[in-house]
């Protein structure tokens, strides 16, 4: 085992213990059935996250060539961590009309730069893979082990999403034709 998959490996489960350690810190005055905290979530939520990972490169059985491409791929794709420093939001009746469109726009224009970027990474990596680990990848990367993005429900939870049936679009009822 080379030193960058111990390295990994390491961190993995290091973000492990730091998840089991917030769960092991609750408080025990808490009734049964509350809600975790925001920092117990984003513990279990990077925990989650890591064995994924961690399953996957276990799955792909790279070659030592193929190691630096992995970490190159996971510094790109790694989830940012959230530090709790949100602006303050108005709820989104107290805005305006060109207010809720302007925020819809830039929410947009992020998740956007957010793709595109993960494009990058995951075209970089794959290109480093054998046909038999793209299939791999292919299965069970990004999702697609658990429906990926076939298995997305829509925008808001609607069912087959915006324009698929079960919605009627913006325009109100579809016209008979």
């Amino acid at each position: 085992m080379n030193i960058l998959r111990k390295s990994i490996l390491i961190g993995f489960t290091v973000l492990g213990m730091a998840a089991a350690h917030a769960q092991d810190t609750q408080p025990a005055g808490k009734p049964h059935g509350a809600h975790p905290t925001k920092e117990q979530m984003q513990a279990k939520m990077a925990d989650m996250y890591a064995k994924r990972q961690a399953r996957l490169h276990d799955l792909l059985k790279l070659t030592a060539q193929q190691e630096s491409a992995w970490a190159t791929y996971q510094a790109a794709i790694k989830p940012a961590a959230l530090d709790g420093q949100r602006p303050e939001r108005k709820p989104m009746n107290k805005l305006t009309a060109p207010e809720r469109l302007n925020l819809a726009l830039e929410m947009t224009r992020k998740r956007e730069a957010f793709l595109e970027t993960r494009v990058k990474a995951v075209g970089a990596f794959y290109a480093q893979l054998n046909p038999a680990q793209q299939t791999l990848f292919d299965e069970h990367g990004l999702g697609g082990g658990r429906g990926g993005f076939r298995g997305h429900r829509g925008h808001h939870g609607m069912h087959g999403g915006w324009g698929h049936g079960g919605h009627e679009g913006w325009g109100g009822p579809r016209q008979q034709g």
